[in-house]
């Protein structure tokens, strides 16, 4: 069910990440606040199973989806010499949700029914949108941004969609977009399971989250002045070294002190995941189209989370344990690693030179 609706809002994603570069950002993230609280609310008040696919669908698409999208698409386009400090910022939010709504919501489960608190998150998106269209009332347009000047990409000039989609080094990237999202998803998501095979309590396991983020959130600003400092084209080819380092050593780790340091390195991937991609696809491609680039990208990352996870958990019922899995996870960031070096590396002589 996860992952039928996570597909199904990869799929639109495609069309719906394109409508940024139409509309205001105030006015489509508004909408999308409002759906998602609805989202939320469906997840409390849904009584039948066959109904929770569309409920996944409709969190997944508003919330990791649309929400996320809206945020770096309008960063990119409207930031360029500090576009990677920029970046940082925007995704600060989500990484404080990661580190501290799992473990509030588990916490409050304990004196609340679940119920309740998918009402509680419903409330806080639709208090999300009046906020919004008062903080962005002053907002520059997609169009108005296209008459003040843009980044150009490749060869100087502007990509669209399509012309992005057939392009060869869109495809040297599917790996590297697919990989972080599925296989982080995975971890996440069968943690009873990596807790029971690693004979931790899956608390202990949990207690580790919180160091996860804070390396992420480090990586994050880091990697933000980095690309400002260095550039993309340098640092974009190495940034899945870390989920080689990370898999190797959940894959051999015994003890607690093992997954702690498999923790920062898959936090260091997180963190520098926030910011390149989304600064790749800018200065690779242009940015008068990146509503609907990103868009694209966007729904292969989120076609990941649905994939990792099913696939992660079929394995495990056909005996191939996790940490073999692992093992062969970490053998997959080495290909991806290797087809970015080659991509980039060709890629990067095609590109404008300063303005």
């Amino acid at each position: 069910m996860y992952s039928l609706g996570t597909t199904v809002s990869a799929a639109v994603m495609v069309w719906a990440g394109g409508l940024t570069d139409i509309f205001r950002v105030r006015r489509i993230g508004a909408i999308i606040f409002v759906a998602l609280a609805v989202s939320c609310a469906a997840m409390a008040l849904n009584p039948v199973w066959w109904l929770l696919p569309v409920v996944i669908f409709a969190l997944r698409f508003t919330g990791q989806g649309m929400s996320t999208h809206i945020a770096v698409v309008a960063m990119a386009r409207w930031f360029v010499a500090a576009r990677g400090r920029a970046l940082s910022v925007a995704k600060l939010g989500f990484s404080l949700g990661e580190a501290v709504l799992p473990v509030l919501f588990v916490a409050l489960m304990l004196v609340m029914d679940w119920r309740l608190l998918w009402l509680i998150a419903a409330l806080i998106a639709v208090l999300g949108a009046p906020l919004l269209l008062v903080l962005l009332r002053q907002e520059r347009t997609p169009q108005s941004h296209a008459k003040s000047g843009q980044s150009l990409g490749m060869e100087a000039r502007h990509w669209t969609r399509n012309q992005t989609f057939r392009h060869w080094l869109f495809w040297f990237m599917i790996p590297a977009l697919l990989g972080p999202s599925a296989f982080n998803t995975a971890f996440f998501f069968h943690q009873v399971h990596i807790a029971e095979v690693k004979a931790m309590s899956h608390v202990e396991l949990v207690a580790m989250f919180p160091f996860y983020t804070a390396i992420s959130i480090g990586a994050m600003i880091l990697s933000g002045w980095a690309i400002d400092l260095i550039g993309t084209p340098r640092l974009i080819p190495w940034m899945q070294l870390p989920m080689v380092v990370a898999f190797a050593l959940f894959a051999m780790a015994e003890g607690t002190l093992g997954m702690l340091v498999g923790f920062f390195f898959l936090g260091l991937n997180t963190g520098f995941n926030n910011t390149l991609p989304s600064a790749f696809w800018a200065e690779f491609y242009g940015t008068r189209h990146i509503g609907a680039i990103k868009a694209m990208a966007a729904a292969v990352m989120v076609l990941g989370s649905a994939i990792g996870p099913g696939v992660s958990g079929v394995a495990i019922d056909l005996g191939v344990g996790i940490e073999v899995q692992f093992w062969w996870i970490a053998g997959f960031f080495v290909l991806s690693t290797g087809l970015m070096v080659l991509g980039v590396g060709r890629a990067k002589g095609l590109l404008p030179g300063p303005a």
